[in-house]
């Protein structure tokens, strides 16, 4: 952030609370690059919380472009990528980061949003998820370099013989089914609002699936 856009969140921070979560976030926003996972934990809780409407703001997206002086879309990619790192690599967040990670190391909100946008693709498998994983959270690697590898998994992909093709569509068609089928088997067993036969019935096909997947 250039120097005038600092100066302005300093003067937005004149008289408030140091210890409030208002005055938090425009300190997080002035260490943007290097505290980026703070300043989108923050802005997570005051999206959740609606707490900018408290702060005379009509809606979020107001609120981060006047007060704190982040984009739109920037601030979507932050509060998708905080969220990703919450919800799949909380030790990461807890330990990693808050504990013994070296900032020049904390990989940015860009590449979080890339190993998120990796992590939801069906067409990447475990394996190469993995190391993608580990390039952008354990090494630090580069965006740049990141994307090069990730357009040559993609490649890889696409290069995949029909056959192969087929069996792979199958395997990814079979999991989510099987997870669709799981939810629906427990949400019967909570509900009790199906005979018991239609749940032997939901178990042996699960099993059936799970042969098949193997």
């Amino acid at each position: 952030m250039k120097t005038n856009a600092i100066k302005k969140l300093e003067e937005k921070m004149e008289g408030l609370d140091f210890n409030s979560i208002r005055h938090s976030i425009l300190e997080n926003a002035k260490n943007f690059k290097t505290s980026w996972i703070e300043l989108g934990q923050s802005l997570y809780t005051v999206w959740k919380d609606k707490l900018y409407k408290d702060w005379g703001y009509n809606t979020f997206d107001i609120y981060t472009a006047k007060e704190v002086g982040v984009k739109k879309n920037t601030a979507a990619k932050l509060l998708k990528s905080y969220f990703f790192l919450e919800k799949q690599e909380p030790e990461y967040i807890k330990k990693t980061f808050y504990n013994d990670k070296e900032t020049k190391t904390v990989p940015s909100f860009e590449s979080i949003d890339l190993l998120r946008r990796a992590h939801a693709n069906a067409d990447i498998d475990k394996q190469d998820y993995k190391n993608i994983r580990n390039d952008i959270l354990e090494k630090g690697k580069d965006i740049t370099e990141v994307k090069k590898d990730l357009v040559d998994i993609m490649q890889k992909a696409t290069d995949l013989s029909p056959l192969e093709e087929r069996q792979k569509r199958r395997l990814i068609v079979l999991k989510r089914f099987l997870g669709t089928l799981r939810s629906l088997e427990t949400e019967i067993k909570v509900s009790k609002l199906a005979p018991v036969n239609l749940l032997v019935d939901i178990n042996s096909l699960l099993k059936k699936i799970e042969i098949e997947i193997k």
